[in-house]
């Protein structure tokens, strides 16, 4: 039996691994291990490795990593904390392969880990550019320490070939996402009111804003042209979901906080709302504000409007029904104006997701079928230049 071992650090990186995380589960072939760490242990982010054990999952390990501090130094000591602390793991442990998505920096210090033990890692979601963020750089990282690509579009599949991974061992599956919008009965609009203790208005709005740590701007001054958009309209209800746990993420936290205390009819935040609430509040609403790759990914499956602001997520293949903006209070303005206009809603009916239908989960264990896993796998750097003269 092979020791697939997951990692997770954030609350949406788990929903989107847990679709995955459920077929290995009940593979004969595979014995699940979970580490969790990041933020999932932290208070202030909901404690929501809680949300992985509610879902039937036995967390093997937990490993908290992070430093108090979400300054550069803070962030750089947790890497370090994390480095340390994921190879007393491994070694306990002693995993056949880990599954790592996308792009965070505590799954860098597990990926370069996991080569000092010769782990072979399954990555997800590589391949892709968010230029506003240092997660582009971890992700390429990660990607040349993986053994096992699985990508979310062609173009990224050539991407991560073009780096020099054997396209043999590249797969375009589409994103794993799509499979929860696909399998969950989402919760009504009425339903949603109850269990979140809300209640909606004419015009409503999901809101979720990260750090864009490569941003001269800083997340406070970004943020604040969020709300000050978000002051000046009328008849709307905006739900937040807090920021992740990079460099200034708890400043916009404590801004969210504030602002919602201030307008409590107005607005509501939720350190984490878990995937079924989470992409049932998506498909209610109006559009999903701010920069989370949700927007990118999800919401176009869902025929929900996106409003991407600033240049976090610049670089990444999109629907028709994303709609870009500046960090500008005006900019922010219009596009909600543009949003509502029939025009834009029939265009939004219309609009096809980039990253494919679903079945992701299904697609990644066909294919783990039918390669050999195991310690000690090396790796040749392919020569692009060869393989597009082949085509």
């Amino acid at each position: 039996m092979i020791n697939l071992c997951f990692i997770t650090a954030t609350r949406a990186e788990y929903g989107l691994l847990k679709p995955l995380m459920a077929l290995v589960k009940e593979s004969v072939a595979y014995n699940l291990q979970i580490i969790a760490t990041g933020t999932h242990l932290l208070p202030e982010f909901g404690n929501t490795y809680t949300f992985i054990e509610k879902d039937g999952f036995v967390i093997t390990e937990k490993l908290d990593m992070l430093m108090a501090s979400d300054s550069e130094l803070g962030i750089a000591k947790s890497m370090g904390l994390g480095m340390i602390g994921c190879a007393e793991i491994f070694d306990r442990l002693k995993p056949d392969a880990i599954v790592i998505l996308g792009d965070r920096y505590e799954m860098l210090a597990f990926a370069s880990a996991a080569n000092i033990f010769r782990i072979p890692i399954v990555h997800l979601h590589g391949g892709e550019i968010t230029e506003g963020a240092y997660d582009d750089s971890f992700r390429h990282a990660i990607t040349k320490l993986s053994y096992l690509h699985f990508a979310s579009t062609e173009e990224y599949r050539n991407r991560i070939i073009q780096m020099g991974e054997e396209p043999d061992r590249v797969f375009n599956v589409g994103a794993i996402g799509i499979d929860n919008i696909n399998s969950l009965a989402f919760l009504s609009k009425s339903e949603l009111e109850q269990e979140l203790g809300i209640q909606f208005k004419t015009y409503n709005y999901q809101v979720t804003f990260h750090p864009e740590t490569l941003a001269n701007l800083s997340s406070e001054k970004q943020f604040q042209v969020l709300l000050e958009a978000i002051d000046q309209l009328e008849d709307s209800f905006f739900v937040f979901t807090k920021a992740n746990a990079d460099t200034d993420g708890k400043i916009i936290n404590l801004l969210i906080d504030k602002y919602v205390q201030e307008n409590p009819s107005k607005a509501k935040v939720f350190a984490s709302l878990g995937s079924l609430r989470f992409l049932s509040l998506l498909k209610v609403c109006d559009a999903i504000v701010g920069n989370s790759s949700s927007g990118i990914i999800e919401a176009p499956s869902l025929k929900v409007a996106t409003i991407n602001i600033g240049d976090r997520q610049k670089g990444r293949i999109q629907a028709n029904s994303v709609v870009n903006v500046d960090t500008s209070t005006n900019e922010i303005l219009d596009a909600i104006e543009l949003i509502k206009t029939e025009k834009f809603r029939s265009l939004l009916s219309n609009s096809t997701n980039p990253y494919g239908q679903g079945n992701t989960s299904e697609k990644i264990m066909g294919i783990l079928a039918t390669i050999e896993i195991k310690k000690g796998l090396t790796k040749s750097f392919f020569n692009r230049s060869g393989f597009e003269s082949n085509k």
